[in-house]
């Protein structure tokens, strides 16, 4: 016969207590399709653009207003209106003009379709409602301090972009290859250890300190 079993206390480990908050939600696997960049707010382009076509719609629509009211245009309109109606298309102000015009427009087409904030790296989603960046910077700096860790190295420079991180170290000792291998080892652990959704492809150059004189 086996001894009958007593039920849990309150509060032990068979049980959770009604005031406990609730388990963290967390994705299953991976997020639900693929993790994008950060969108960057771009007031200064947009506060420009702002300013500028508010101050020339208002400046139109003044000297518009005043001309119905039996007024004389403003000198600038008149003389505008006179060169467009008199000047040719293929002249030097007209074509310069007309491609500072689609320089502007280009630029701005690129600053709305680009996501911009080219220096935060997005970071793995683990957690539902739960979106991480990491600066680009900080990523180069931790990733430096491992390769830092790896003996025989004296110096180390760390890029980090959006598809690659590039590491020249620099070794006043061991056989560089064997420096190479084991700079590489700890930075693809690293690499997998900041957690971005992308990881950037790592290359490593070591070589020896350059002799002075």
């Amino acid at each position: 016969m086996t001894a009958p079993t007593e039920p849990p206390q309150a509060g032990g480990p068979g049980t959770a207590s009604p005031d406990a908050p609730g388990p963290v939600p967390v994705l299953a696997d991976a997020p639900a399709g693929p993790v994008r960049r950060f969108w960057a707010v771009r007031r200064i382009p947009a506060a420009l653009l702002a300013a500028v076509v508010l101050g020339g719609a208002g400046l139109l629509l003044y000297d518009v207003a005043a001309v119905r009211a039996d007024h004389p245009a403003m000198a600038w309109r008149r003389e505008l209106a006179d060169a467009l109606a008199t000047r040719p298309l293929d002249s030097t102000g007209v074509v310069v003009g007309a491609a500072v015009a689609v320089v502007l427009g280009v630029w701005l087409l690129v600053l709305a379709a680009t996501p911009g904030l080219r220096a935060v790296l997005p970071m793995r989603r683990e957690h539902a409602d739960v979106r991480a960046g990491l600066d680009r910077e900080a990523a180069a700096l931790t990733l430096r301090d491992r390769a830092m860790e790896v003996s025989g190295v004296q110096s180390v420079q760390v890029r980090v972009g959006r598809t690659k991180a590039v590491v020249r170290a620099v070794s006043h000792f061991r056989a560089l290859d064997e420096v190479r291998a084991d700079v590489e080892a700890v930075l693809a652990t690293g690499i997998d250890e900041l957690g971005l959704a992308h990881p950037p492809a790592l290359t490593v150059r070591v070589a020896r300190p350059r002799k002075k004189g």
